[in-house]
This record gives structure tokens, sequence and C-alpha cells, in this order.
């Protein structure tokens, strides 16, 4: 196969300092053939933190990049892969969390750069202002403690790291950082929140994974003409006709492929399976 003669027994760094190698090296390294290795001390919190010390670089897809290339300046390599998750409203649902995993393959030995997404509403995503211990245990058995890891700290937004107590896992430890900071805090309360690095969320994690199988299916697909992997969508096309009056509505009638090697582009009709749109989803029928 084409994947294997590109990848097979390559390096691999991953750029990450949260675990992430374990889910996406045992998916990679088996169908890929490469060598996956995590490299000694690259701090991926200098591209932001779920805690907000540190503000993201750009937007998710871009610190993405920006750590694979990063970790690839670092050590001359020509294979990376880093993640990049970020958190909030469902887009289509707004009232729902949402985690959005990002996992890029950047190589820049074929030019090649191709990107697995997971969207998720499988989220504990939480924060709560407390006022004593018995809030922040409620708040922690509502979240999945000690199994998902908590955050305590003084402000909503911390000015730096030092305001921040992370990776709590231990009920003693969570009762000795919230007692600290309601006892520290001029407003007497402290704020907790869930701690999203993927080592303290396993929920988190199962989403990567994810990602990194949607990613494995972008390698795979390979352009019709030149045979490059990363063959995917890159234009929906709505339109799809109601079922009752034949009007368009705004679900997908087409998608649009396009290799990002040889510009090759094709179409594909009704790609969720679906010639028509039910009523509800007309604003005719269902204005």
């Amino acid at each position: 196969m084409l994947n294997q003669s590109l990848f097979t027994n390559r390096i691999a760094l991953l750029a990450t300092k949260h675990q992430k190698e374990k889910v996406i090296a045992p998916i990679l390294e088996a169908e890929l053939g490469i060598k996956i290795i995590v490299p000694d001390d690259f701090d991926t919190d200098v591209f932001g933190t779920f805690t907000r010390e540190v503000k993201r670089p750009g937007n998710q897809i871009e610190a993405a990049r920006l750590k694979a290339k990063k970790v690839l300046e670092l050590t001359g390599e020509k294979l990376a892969i880093a993640s990049e998750g970020s958190f909030g409203p469902h887009p289509e649902i707004p009232f729902i969390s949402s985690n959005r995993e990002v996992v890029i393959l950047l190589d820049q030995t074929h030019d090649l750069e191709i990107i697995g997404e997971e969207l998720s509403i499988k989220t504990n995503h939480n924060h709560l202002v407390v006022e004593s211990v018995d809030q922040a245990l409620q708040f922690a058995q509502k979240v999945g403690f000690p199994e998902h890891g908590l955050v305590v700290m003084f402000d909503e937004l911390p000015k730096d790291s030092s305001e921040v107590i992370k990776g709590i896992i231990t009920e003693a430890k969570l009762i000795e950082a919230v007692n600290f900071v309601l006892k520290n805090s001029p407003t007497g309360k402290a704020h907790i929140e869930t701690d999203m690095r993927a080592m303290y969320n396993p929920t988190r994690m199962k989403n990567i994974e994810q990602a990194t199988h949607n990613l494995l299916k972008k390698i795979n697909n390979r352009c019709p003409k030149c045979s490059t992997p990363g063959f995917e969508i890159n234009k929906r096309i709505r339109g799809l006709p109601c079922a009752l009056c034949y009007l368009p509505t705004s679900l997908t009638r087409a998608v649009i492929y396009e290799c990002q090697k040889c510009g090759f582009t094709q179409e594909e009709l009704f790609p969720n399976g679906n010639e028509y749109a039910e009523p509800v989803n007309c604003n005719y029928c269902n204005p």
C-alpha cells in the first residue's frame, strides 16, 4: 500500500506532555508502521493552557500545527503528530457542552498535512464558585471525581500558574486545596473546575482516540488520480430537497473532495445516504 511506503519504519514525534501517546500511539503505529516517540521536556503549555494562564496562539488547528512544527524544528525530524482540544457550546445544540478534538499529522518529507477531528457531547467540562468544602465535594461527585481530576484557584482568570492548584485526584488533596483558597481569598470563595488535561480526563482521552481514528481514515482515503493520502472534504453544498415540498433545505446535498497535492476534485451526492430531508428540517414546511 502507498501509505505503508510513505510511513513505514519512520519515526514520528508526538508533541505532548499529557500522556496522549496512550491512545494515539497504538492506533498509528499498528496501522502506519511508524514508531512514535514523545520527546523529553517538550512543554506544550507554552501553546496555551485550559486554566487560562497562557492564551492559545491562534485557533485550535493553528495551535496544533504550531506544536508539530516546533517539535520538528527542535529535533530535526520530518514527521510529527500533535493534538489540541477545545470545549464550549455545541455548534448545533448551543445549550449542550461539547468537546472538539483535532489530531494533526505533519509530514515535511512529502509536504502533507492531514487532520483528524472528533466533535463529541461526551465531556464533563464544568466549573463552579464555592464557599465551602461541602459544595466542592458535591461538585466533584457530579463531574466524575476522582477518576477525573480537578483544579482549584483563587480567581476564574488567574494571572499566573502559582494561583492554580492542578491535578487534584484525591479527596484529601481537594479538601486541602479548597480550604487553602477559602482561607486566603479576599472574597471568601474558591473557583473549582474540571482538569481538562488528557491524563486527568479519561472522557477527553477517549475523544482524542476517536479523533486519531478519524485521522487514520483520512490518511487511508487516497486521491483517485495521484494516490496521495488525505483526499478529504473541503466544501459542503447545502440544499438537500425536502421530502414533502422538494424545496432546498439547509442540510448537505453534496460534498466536494480535493487532493492537497494535485488539486483533483470529486463531488459526492447525498453523503449522508439520504436523497431527501425530513419536512421538520424545511423552513417552508416547518417555519
